[in-house]
């Protein structure tokens, strides 16, 4: 059995890619919050997140909107209004997640003691 950290093909690996766009801390968590939510402003997002400070959220909004995972919207409002939503080409990767989630479920029981 090889190691994945030796594969000579980390940097082109898609895997690899895709870790790096949503294996942040907390960015799986928004994508999720944003899908089932919709629309969400910036303070609702942050309870929806419990124990996600204010410094790693925004980064972590910045880095998805940057990568075009998520959309932020901004209203010309007074006072300003600001939301944020899934991007449209991100709503494929919500079945993926599920899938992982039902795959973790699966594992048999004493194997997630780890985690």
């Amino acid at each position: 059995m090889s190691s994945h950290e030796n594969c000579p093909c980390m940097e082109e690996c898609p895997l690899n890619r895709v870790l790096k766009l949503i294996g942040g801390k907390w960015k799986m968590q928004i994508l999720c919050s944003l899908h089932n939510n919709g629309p969400t402003r910036y303070n609702q997002l942050k309870r929806t997140l419990d124990g996600v400070s204010n410094t790693v959220l925004a980064g972590a909004l910045r880095e998805l909107e940057a990568d075009g995972l998520v959309v932020r919207r901004e209203y010309l409002e007074v006072p300003v209004r600001v939301e944020y939503e899934i991007a449209r080409h991100c709503q494929s990767l919500i079945p993926i997640l599920d899938a992982l989630g039902q795959w973790y479920d699966s594992l048999p029981a004493g194997k997630t003691d780890a985690v």
